[in-house]
């Protein structure tokens, strides 16, 4: 069975930061690109950013420069460091793991989610 369970949200003032963390069983974790996305309230669920196996990352413009994924292969983990907070980065965050990408098709499993709010 599956799991990716994120972990790290929470309240936090504008340019201020958190750290997101997924971990992830239950599949070869070497395998896939994993991901995050965001969804905020009334609107679609969104790309944040995704890295690769070997590293290779790419990020949505909105988060370019402000926020980093990074990935343990020994630990099955991956995460988000979230610098620079704007009210408009508040959403539930997804983990995703998948096909490397920015389309929410590419991806098989999904967190359950994490709700980081940015307060102005």
């Amino acid at each position: 069975q599956v799991r990716l369970v994120e972990s790290g949200g929470g309240l936090v003032q504008a340019g201020g930061s958190l750290r997101l963390s997924c971990a992830a069983s239950g599949l070869t974790f070497s395998s896939y690109a994993m991901a995050w996305f965001r969804q905020a309230p009334g609107k679609e669920r969104e790309f944040v950013a995704v890295i690769t196996w070997g590293g290779y990352t790419t990020y949505a413009d909105a988060v370019k420069g402000r926020f980093t994924i990074s990935r343990d292969n020994a630990k099955n983990t991956v995460s988000l460091q979230m610098n620079s907070l704007k009210p408009e980065d508040t959403a539930v965050y997804y983990c995703a793991a998948g096909t490397y990408g920015s389309r929410r098709s590419g991806y098989d499993y999904w967190g359950q989610g994490t709700q980081v709010t940015v307060s102005s």
